[in-house]
């Protein structure tokens, strides 16, 4: 029996589609606006991801912060507010405190987060019943980038290799990962790690590439897989060999990648008796009592 989470993975490339087909006009930041993104848990890595693209294409200074660490006075031309639920308390108390333009990317459009904003955008279609977050995450990153000017072809084109390859063994069976990424895959690096963590409860870390050797790689050993997303620094793969550690590092597209992570840590899941659908004390969303 396929889980809810396998089948919203495996839809990702088709998600993707209709995201890149259907950017909204007006409701996405401006280029020239300063802009914070928020969210909380996956989707504040993803706002990681956006904030370094945006930049990167000189639309403008964007800072992408976790929703409860919002810094009190600091002023913006817009919010970005990254919520699947809609019901998430530290978003919802930060758009009710908010001074600049707000909009919210949300899978509900029943929840307060659709007044909380001045402008919603609902992907409803990416909506997931897991519990553990994949295809809305993936598929609100792939309609920012292409808000950007990015063409998404290739990265769709490898998503449907990264649904379909078989997974080795190796990566099922490792004892430990490190996740790493450089610019926008920082963010998506710390996404693999959170999805190992919830799907599977294995032992996962995340870092910059560039900061992997200023500590990190003392933990690399056999049994051990350090997992790049995107291109690894020159020369990293030799010293993580050398430890006698995996070195996982591909040329598809980094959010392409991260669907192959979430393969792994659904059949890591699977291989360790866990429903990856229902994540050991999660839940869908965080609604803290007043």
């Amino acid at each position: 029996m396929t889980t809810h989470t396998e089948a919203e993975i495996a839809s990702q490339p088709d998600c993707w589609r209709r995201a890149v087909a259907s950017v909204p006009a007006d409701a996405l930041p401006r280029e020239g606006e300063r802009v914070a993104v928020v969210g909380c848990g996956t989707s504040w890595f993803i706002a990681m991801a956006y904030a370094v693209l945006r930049e990167r294409a000189g639309h403008g200074e964007t800072d992408a912060f976790a929703a409860s660490e919002f810094p009190a006075g600091r002023g913006y031309d817009r919010v970005l507010a990254l919520s699947r639920s809609g019901t998430t308390t530290e978003v919802l108390d930060l758009l009710a405190t908010t001074t600049g333009r707000s909009t919210a990317i949300t899978a509900d459009p029943n929840t307060p987060i659709m007044t909380a904003a001045d402008e919603v955008i609902v992907l409803d279609y990416a909506d997931e019943r897991s519990v553990v977050q994949t295809r809305f995450a993936t598929t609100q990153l792939a309609m920012l980038r292409a808000s950007l000017g990015e063409d998404l072809t290739q990265a769709i084109a490898d998503a449907e290799r990264a649904v379909s390859e078989p997974l080795p063994d190796a990566l099922v069976n490792a004892e430990q990962f490190s996740f790493l990424g450089a610019g926008w895959s920082v963010g998506l690096a710390q996404e693999a790690a959170l999805k190992m963590r919830e799907a599977s409860r294995s032992w996962t870390e995340a870092y910059p590439a560039m900061e992997y050797r200023h500590g990190p790689i003392s933990i690399a050993a056999p049994g051990r897989v350090t997992w790049m997303l995107g291109t690894a620094p020159e020369g990293l793969r030799g010293q993580v060999e050398q430890t006698g550690g995996t070195f996982v590092e591909s040329a598809l597209d980094p959010m392409a990648e991260l669907v192959r992570a979430q393969r792994v840590a659904v059949a890591r899941a699977f291989a360790r008796g866990l429903n990856p659908d229902e994540p050991m004390h999660l839940t869908r969303s965080v609604i803290l009592s007043s």
